[in-house]
Parts: C-alpha cells; structure tokens; sequence
C-alpha cells in the first residue's frame, strides 16, 4: 500500500475507535441521563430485541434460511427458568444462576428442530419453523402441570428498589446486546461465517466446494438459539411473568424479520439500526393508543414499504448512496497513461520502446505456449 492509502486507513481506523469510544460512553451513562422509568423500560426492550435479532441474523441474515420459529427457543429459555426456579425454590438474585440453562435449554431444543427442519431447502424450511412454533404454543396452553397454562409462571421476587430494578436490568440486557453483537462480528469474520455467506450464495455450489453445508447450518441454528434462550431468561425476569401467547408470540418472529430487513439483512450493524428504530416506535403505539392492533397493523404497512422502496435495507442502501456521491463526477473508465507517464513507469535501464517491445515479445511466447497447448 501506498503511503496516501495507508495515511487514509489508519484515519479511517481512528475514527472508528472514537467513534467506538464515544458510543460506550453514551450506552454506559445513558441511565444516569434518562433517569425516568419509561424511558429505561424503552431502553431495556430496545436492548433485549437488539440481542435476539442480532442472533437471528446470525443464522438467518447469514446463511439466507428465513427462521419464524425464533420464539420457540425465546419462550422455552422464558419458561426453563420459571419450572427451575419454582421447582428448585429460588428466590431472590440467586435466579440469575439460572440463566445458562435458559440457554442450554435453548440448544438442546435447537438441536433435533434443526437436524428435522435443515433437511429441506429454505421455502419449506419456513413453513417447518411456524408447524414447529406452534407446537411448543400448544404446549405451553396444555401442559399445565409444568408451564401453569394460560395462567402462566410468575418470576421469583428481585429484592431490587423500584428505581434501581430498571437500570441493573439495562445494564443487563446491555452485557447480552453486546456479547450477542461480538459474536456475531468474530463468525462473519471467520472461515465459518464464509461458509455461511457461501451456502446462501449458491448452497450447491458450497457443498461441491467442500463444505459440510448441513453441519455448519446446525452449528448457526444452535448457537443462534442458545443466545435467544439466554435474553428469554433474562426478559422473563425483567416481565416477572410468562404467559403462553406472550413466551410464544406469532408477532415476536415477524418483528425480528422486520428488523433485520428494515436495517440490512446479513450485515452487522442493520438488525441493530432495526431494533433500534422498531421496537421503541411498537412499544409507544401500544402505550399511546388504546387500540392493541395498531402498532401489528403498522408494522405490516412498515413491511410492505420496506419491501417496495428499500428492498437491501437501510446500511446497504445508505452504503451504496455514499459511494455513489464520492464517485460522482469521476470517470468510470481511467484515461489511458500519458507517454510521460509510462516512460516513468518502464523499468531503470530501458526507454519506454524497448520495455514496449519487451512486453510485445513475451506476449507472442505466451500466444505460441498457449497454441501448443490447446
């Protein structure tokens, strides 16, 4: 690289790192500057949808296989602390132990749900995840014994002030945000975050190169629902309450979808712009407006626009827009060199004639080489 390029990419590289810098510090302070409990509560919900759609878009976003059946492993991580904890008789913060088998339980389910449903191509492959979600729904109406039926289960008593329950659980749900978001950003860098770009390219084309495609489809579907059933813990004990139409919510799925597709699907920092954006604007329309359908019907509507005028989302979209205004004006084709330009460039020791004929030469020695080889 050259020096005006390497000057370019290490400012471009600090920017990002204050840009990085300053981001933590507004996250970190942001309880201490909103102190008000709705606006926390807007920012624990904000947080919790960031994590599960970064998760999705871990398997879905990724590998092009459109799940609808994420509630499935949110729910069950919900009601696997609430069967434990009552079962166990714990109580107080002694419930945040619990978590990882929120999300053990997540994977166990993940497993043979992927080993059925990974089996066929990506249009079937959606229908399978709603049969599948509505199936655990009905058991969570039925098997009362274990998920209390449309009662529902009941969170274990924090022993937290009101004002304090809000800000720890941001700062909780913030650990799970950026824990899900780094482990997102290591698999698309890795080789096997290429293996999933490659199985939604062309996923015959990927398995004729060598990738095990069904192998590192389960392995994405697994950890993308260990991380939903660890936030389903964590959100059942920020509710403090389970219920099935609300551990199992049909609205839950297609919210995600609509993130990621609202931000960019397959990238990084899309679902997390979608997040953003949604989940704040639903939980608004829901508290303004007494009408419980409004917000689903604007999210269709939101759906639709998506789908018609912003197809890629918004960072690709906004990506392309920027591109597209550096290089306005420019060429698209460069001029050819001048002679000055190519006697600079000829090698030391020879005029640009003799480099012209040089390169004519061993042109004809590789049109002959190629002759005898055809």
């Amino acid at each position: 690289m050259t020096g005006p390029m390497m000057s370019s990419v290490s400012r471009q590289r600090a920017a990002a790192g204050l840009a990085l810098v300053l981001l933590a510090v507004v996250v970190i302070v942001f309880p201490v500057v909103f102190s008000s409990p709705v606006v926390t509560n807007y920012a624990v919900y904000a947080l919790i949808f960031m994590a599960v759609v970064t998760a999705w878009n871990m398997f879905s976003g990724f590998s092009g296989y459109i799940s609808l059946g994420q509630a499935v492993f949110f729910g069950s991580g919900a009601y696997a602390v609430g069967i434990a904890a009552k079962a166990w008789h714990i109580n107080g913060v002694g419930v945040f132990a619990l978590l990882p088998l929120a999300a053990a339980v997540g994977a166990a389910i993940a497993v043979p749900f992927g080993l059925i449903a990974l089996r066929v191509r990506r249009h079937t492959f959606i229908v399978v995840t709603i049969a599948v979600f509505f199936i655990f729904q009905l058991m969570a109406f039925n098997l009362n014994s274990f998920t209390g039926g449309t009662i529902g289960m009941s969170a274990p008593f924090l022993p937290w002030t009101p004002t304090a329950f809000n800000d720890r659980f941001y700062y909780i749900t913030l650990a799970c945000a950026v824990v899900a978001v780094v482990i997102a950003v290591l698999v698309r860098r890795s080789r096997f975050g290429l293996q999933l770009r490659a199985i939604k390219d062309d996923e015959d084309r990927a398995r004729g190169l060598g990738v095990r495609t069904m192998r590192v489809k389960l392995a994405a579907f697994v950890l993308s629902a260990t991380i939903t059933g660890l936030v389903g813990g964590v959100w059942f004990l920020y509710l403090t309450q389970v219920l099935p139409q609300s551990g199992f919510d049909p609205l839950f799925d297609l919210s995600l979808v609509l993130m990621a597709f609202l931000g960019g699907l397959g990238t990084i920092s899309g679902p997390i712009i979608g997040a953003l954006l949604i989940e704040p604007g639903q939980l608004y329309l829901t508290i303004k407006y007494t009408n419980g359908y409004l917000s689903e019907i604007l999210l269709g509507a939101l759906f639709l626009l998506i789908v018609l005028f912003v197809p890629r989302g918004i960072v690709p979209t906004a990506g392309e827009w920027v591109r597209r205004a550096r290089t306005r004006g420019q060429p698209a084709v460069p001029p050819p060199e001048s002679p000055a330009s190519q006697r600079a460039a000829a090698p030391p020791g020879l005029t640009s004639d003799e480099g012209a004929r040089r390169e004519g030469g061993a042109s004809r020695a590789a049109r002959r080489r190629a002759g005898r080889i055809n």
